[in-house]
């Protein structure tokens, strides 16, 4: 077990059918305004002129990033990276000012006109606090999502990781070239 835990996730692309049960999971369980999602899926086709028009599904959220713009823009501290990894928006404090939103390379974050605060995944912290997997990971029907402490050589994220390392599988994260150091990593084989 590892001393301190730093909270990743791994889709696992091959797998996504596109079912979205992972979108309908998080804004039942987080009451995610109409036409606003924490979680999404986009629709792709690979690059590979070997498998042209080779379709496939990236889901895609707040990347929790070690570097996140959206923590160093935040005039109230609102936004702020957690030891465990997770970047989180204390609405208590959030002042609504969307400078976070703006600043966001992923577009992961809303403005919740209901509450007045900016919002995003959580990995769904307070489940998570208590043992839990994240609403999304749960209801994902293909096991396209895997969640859990990168720093924990056990967990199931550092032993997919591994495996997809030893199979060559190729192993990416988005707008990396940003130098915002994303934690959610994709792996395709």
């Amino acid at each position: 077990m590892s001393k301190n835990k730093k909270y990743v996730m791994v889709y696992a692309i091959d797998r996504c059918v596109d079912c979205k049960a992972c979108m309908v999971a998080c804004k039942a369980q987080w009451e995610v305004p109409e036409d606003y999602f924490r979680t999404h899926i986009d629709e792709k086709y690979s690059p590979d002129k070997l498998a042209a028009n080779r379709k496939y599904f990236l889901p895609s959220q707040c990347n929790h990033c070690d570097e996140a713009p959206c923590v160093s823009v935040c005039p109230t501290k609102a936004s702020h990276k957690r030891e465990d990894g997770i970047v989180y928006v204390d609405r208590d404090i959030c002042i609504g000012c969307k400078y976070c939103i703006v600043s966001c390379p992923y577009d992961a974050r809303f403005f919740n006109e209901e509450v007045g605060v900016a919002e995003k995944c959580t990995f769904c912290l307070p489940w998570i606090q208590e043992g839990h997997q994240p609403a999304c990971v749960t209801t994902c029907l293909s096991n396209t999502r895997i969640f859990g402490d990168i720093n924990d050589p056990n967990s199931e994220v550092s032993k997919v990781l591994a495996e997809a390392k030893k199979n060559k599988s190729k192993i990416w994260k988005l707008r990396e070239d940003l130098g915002t150091e994303p934690n959610i990593y994709y792996v395709q084989s």
